[in-house]
């Protein structure tokens, strides 16, 4: 099939490479203008290596980029990590429509930030989408889901790289497939409102501190941005530690030492807790080790440590920070340094 490919960075790039290997004829690549001072895009990258049409519109809501585009001629478009908005007419230019990736289940975690926050809610699953975007936020009917478990110890790097992003390029290929065969559903997402659905989107309200009604077809969250990785140790450490690790690499969670903001990175809850919430102060350090440091949860738990980034600084072993800056019993986090 004659295919536009629409995106940026790794994902769009190793999609491109996919459909190119198995000779899939891309007539033109679409990706972000290219920032003064910003690294290559990948995408753009091997689209110029393989010396295929590219286009860096600012805004798809033009009829000169929709024209553009219908004279490509193309059968189908593929959208591989896009965060413009593209209307309906950019869209509908192919010829049999375009589809997108997701990397949730949806109807649940529509929005941008949508690997972290099942990780922070505590779920056991996620998984992808490939769907025929429509000009809502990720509403459009559903062509295919694959779910993917989240384990006792991802982060959001483990679950994207490990999971999200292979098995991504593979359904991508498979939704290409369906298309070409004519066999490819579009799905309500209402239609996808079971049971178990419901339960999570439950479950979610519950965790959910921005104030947002609960929505009925779905869930919606915005971006995990720094001021929604704030860590406080008064919470149950389950909660804590499902914090650090959906914000890990991604904004990084944080803390204060001091008048620092500390990053923690590479945690894990602690199996066997030495003094855990003494005196029901959380994070309160009770260990610091050659490698890691540890730090009680207000409920008796323990986080250890393994790597932060201290404000301004670069990522250093938790070990080699501790040395250099803690003491056991002083406390991060405490009111005064959150201010």
């Amino acid at each position: 099939m004659r295919i536009i490919v629409n995106g940026q960075q790794a994902f769009g790039q190793a999609v491109l490479d996919a459909l190119v290997d198995r000779g899939e004829d891309v007539v033109g690549v679409y990706t972000a203008p290219t920032k003064e001072g910003a690294r290559p895009d990948p995408l753009k990258d091997r689209a110029e290596q393989l010396g295929l049409p590219i286009f860096q519109p600012k805004s798809f809501r033009r009829p000169e980029v929709w024209e553009q585009m219908r004279a490509l001629g193309a059968d189908l478009g593929v959208m591989a990590y896009v965060t413009l908005f593209v209307p309906q007419r950019a869209l509908d230019a192919p010829r049999l429509g375009t589809i997108q990736y997701h990397p949730s289940l949806l109807p649940m975690h529509k929005g941008p930030s949508s690997i972290n926050w099942p990780i922070i809610f505590g779920e056991k699953q996620t998984g992808l989408t490939i769907f025929w975007p429509d000009e809502g936020l990720d509403t459009g009917p559903v062509l295919l889901r694959k779910p993917v478990p989240i384990l006792p110890d991802d982060t959001l790097g483990s679950v994207y790289f490990d999971r999200l992003f292979p098995l991504g390029v593979e359904a991508m290929l498979e939704a290409v497939d369906l298309v070409a065969s004519g066999r490819a559903p579009k799905i309500p997402q209402a239609d996808l409102l079971c049971d178990d659905t419901r339960a999570a989107m439950r479950r979610v309200q519950e965790k959910r501190t921005d104030g947002r009604e609960a929505e009925e077809l779905g869930t919606y969250e915005g971006w995990c941005r720094a001021d929604c990785a704030g860590i406080d140790w008064s919470d149950a450490t389950d909660d804590v530690y499902n914090l650090i690790r959906g914000c890990d690499p991604q904004p990084g969670a944080w803390t204060t030492h001091g008048a620092t903001r500390l990053q923690l990175f590479n945690c894990r809850v602690a199996q066997a807790p030495r003094e855990g919430g003494r005196d029901g102060v959380g994070g309160r350090i009770i260990h610091c080790g050659d490698e890691t440091f540890s730090v009680a949860t207000a409920d008796g738990g323990v986080i250890e440590v393994g790597r932060v980034r201290a404000q301004g600084g670069g990522k250093t072993p938790a070990g080699e920070f501790a040395a250099a800056h803690l003491r056991v019993d002083d406390v991060l986090g405490a009111p005064s340094a959150q201010g």
